[in-house]
C-alpha cells in the first residue's frame, strides 16, 4: 500500500504511523504541506493527515490549506483510506461540512477518552479498552459531520473521534506519539500549556509517557491493521 503523509510543521511527523508502515511493508512518502505541492489523488492508496499548531480555519493566513483541504475531500470521496490526527481530524471535519472552533478547554497531557457504543461494536475497535488513556494536545474541536459515526468523547471535549464511511478515520488525540514526539511538543508548544482542568504540567506528562506510548502505539497498530483490510 502507498501511503502519503501530509505534515504541517517539522516537529509533528508520522511518528509511530511510520513505524507501523515500515513493519507492514507499506511505502510512505511525506509532503510538507506548507511548502510543497499537493500530490494527485492517484499518487497514494492511503492518506495520513498530521497535527500542527495552526487552525483548520486559517486559510487566509495559510493559503496552502485550501489545496490540502481539496485533496482530503477528494481522498474521502474516492474512498481512499484516510487517517486524520488532531489538526488532521479537524480538517476532515471541515471538508465534510462540519464546524471547527475553539473548544471550551484545552486538553494537554495523558487523559482518558470514552469509546462510544458504536466504536465498541465496530470492527476497528473491537477488543480494545473502553476508556483508554491517550495523549492530547489541542485547543480546537469540531462538530460531528453529517452521516459520520461518533467514536469517542472525553470530559473536556465531546467529539474526540469519528468514522466517515468505511475508511475515513478522524482522531482528535495522538495515539501515534513517541517519546521523542512528546518532547518535541513540550519544546515547541510550551506556550500553549496555560493552566486549566485538563492541562497537565511537563513533569506529569513525562512521568506517564513511557507507559502511555507503549500502550497507545499497540492500540494504533491494531486499528491501522484493521483499517488497512477494510
Amino acid at each position: 500500500m502507498r501511503i502519503r503523509c501530509l505534515q504541517h510543521v517539522p516537529f509533528e511527523g508520522p511518528a509511530a504511523i511510520a513505524d507501523w508502515a515500515s513493519a507492514r511493508g507499506h511505502a510512505m512518502a511525506v509532503t510538507e504541506a506548507w511548502r510543497e505541492t499537493m500530490p494527485g489523488i492517484d499518487a497514494f492508496d492511503a492518506l495520513v493527515v498530521m497535527g500542527g499548531p495552526m487552525g483548520a480555519n486559517d486559510d487566509a493566513e495559510r493559503p496552502w490549506l485550501r489545496g490540502e483541504k481539496a485533496l482530503i475531500r477528494a481522498a474521502i470521496t474516492a474512498d481512499r483510506r484516510v487517517v486524520g490526527v488532531c489538526l488532521g481530524a479537524q480538517l476532515m471535519a471541515d471538508v465534510l461540512g462540519a464546524r471547527v472552533y475553539r473548544n471550551a478547554h484545552r486538553e494537554i497531557g495523558w487523559l482518558p477518552v470514552d469509546l462510544s457504543p458504536a466504536a465498541r461494536s465496530s470492527g476497528l475497535f473491537d477488543g480494545l479498552p473502553d476508556r483508554p488513556v491517550v495523549f492530547q494536545w489541542h485547543g480546537d474541536t469540531f462538530d460531528l459531520p453529517a452521516g459520520a459515526v461518533h467514536l469517542a468523547s472525553s470530559e473536556g471535549c465531546r467529539n474526540q473521534a469519528f468514522l466517515a464511511g468505511r475508511r475515513a478515520l478522524a482522531l482528535q488525540f495522538h495515539v501515534e506519539s513517541t517519546a521523542a514526539g512528546v518532547e518535541s511538543l513540550l519544546a515547541h508548544c510550551a506556550g500553549e500549556m496555560t493552566p486549566g482542568p485538563y492541562v497537565q504540567d511537563a513533569a506529569s506528562i513525562r512521568a506517564a509517557t513511557a507507559e502511555g506510548v507503549r500502550r497507545t502505539n499497540a492500540w494504533l497498530f491494531t486499528v491501522l491493521d484493521r483499517l488497512a483490510s477494510a
